[in-house]
């Protein structure tokens, strides 16, 4: 991994390079499914997904305090909004993580400022949509950083709430980006606004009820407390419902948008159907969808995502357990 000193300048063409790259090597999934957008949506969208990793990797870290982590979210914060120099948020966070243990992860966070060189070529409305996915989702993070425990959230609403701040407003921040390239889609959407934050949330609960086990193993739970394992599932199932909803809103037009919302919701559902299936279960790897599955589901959503009927017996088929 190199130090932000022996990182070289590099040309545009090279930092959507670097982006790509990285991108395949910290998500297996979005590396997937991100492709699929028009490049002008691929490049803003890839840029926040790694800006997103950066907030990720920090909340991730087990041996950081609190306050610790939320410093070093406020450093990232003030890069990210140009408020501070990059180079005061490189350093102190590569040496706060210095145990880490993903080293794709640390390369990341030491090629910030190759992340950021791509986010200031995209357009100012793009920018400014991601400038407040990012601050709203790391002060958020920063809030609940002093909330982790052992027991869970305090309430169902806290866990909606901590759901739209580490995924609702990304849903926020897809329909921003996609109305700004493409007034079908903006027209589409009007007043249907909050179906965008109940897609992200979905992805969410699926994965905090799938990271549940590991979670536990550190000494910590982000559900909530004295709500069971069954009531969550018929939430994220509504959530679901909801998400799907939204991608029908999609016009159909728009293939790439549509393919690549309708990709995260499917591995959702059948995620989520596993779960629903297993009761309980010890390491996510035991409700982890096969590569082969993925990859089907990855070839059906070509001509799925052309007809709404298709999109919604995929629906209805593969969450029954949620419903049961």
């Amino acid at each position: 991994m190199r130090t932000p000193e022996q990182t070289p300048t590099l040309s545009p063409i090279n930092d959507l390079a670097y982006q790509k790259a990285i991108l395949g090597s910290v998500s297996r999934t979005f590396a997937l499914t991100i492709p699929l957008l028009p490049p002008s949506i691929e490049k803003v969208v890839g840029n926040t997904y790694l800006l997103c990793r950066i907030i990720d990797t920090i909340e991730d870290a087990a041996d950081l305090s609190a306050q610790s982590k939320q410093s070093l979210s406020a450093l990232f914060v003030d890069a990210v909004l140009e408020k501070a120099p990059v180079e005061t948020f490189v350093a102190p966070c590569l040496n706060a993580l210095k145990n880490y243990s993903n080293q794709d992860e640390l390369d990341l966070i030491s090629h910030t400022p190759t992340v950021l060189r791509i986010l200031h070529t995209c357009s100012t409305q793009d920018q400014a949509a991601v400038s407040r996915c990012v601050s709203i989702m790391s002060e958020g993070m920063s809030f609940f950083h002093g909330r982790q425990n052992q027991a869970g959230l305090h309430d169902l609403a806290e866990f909606e709430q901590y759901c739209y701040v580490v995924a609702g407003v990304v849903g926020e921040l897809l329909t921003t980006i996609f109305s700004n390239h493409s007034q079908a889609f903006k027209e589409k959407m009007a007043g249907h606004e909050n179906l965008a934050i109940a897609f992200g949330q979905a992805l969410q609960m699926t994965n905090i009820l799938k990271d549940s086990p590991e979670d536990k193993a550190r000494g910590v739970s982000w559900k909530p407390i004295n709500v069971s394992h069954e009531a969550l599932l018929r939430v994220a199932y509504e959530k679901l419902q909801e998400s799907l909803h939204y991608i029908l809103l999609i016009p159909k037009q728009e293939q790439g948008m549509r393919r690549f919302c309708f990709l995260a919701f499917g591995l959702a559902v059948m995620t989520l159907a596993k779960i629903a299936d297993r009761k309980e279960f010890d390491s996510k790897d035991e409700v982890k969808l096969s590569r082969n599955t993925v990859m089907s589901f990855y070839g059906f959503t070509k001509w799925a995502v052309k007809s709404d009927m298709v999109m919604k017996i995929f629906f209805s088929l593969s969450s029954r357990s949620l419903t049961k």
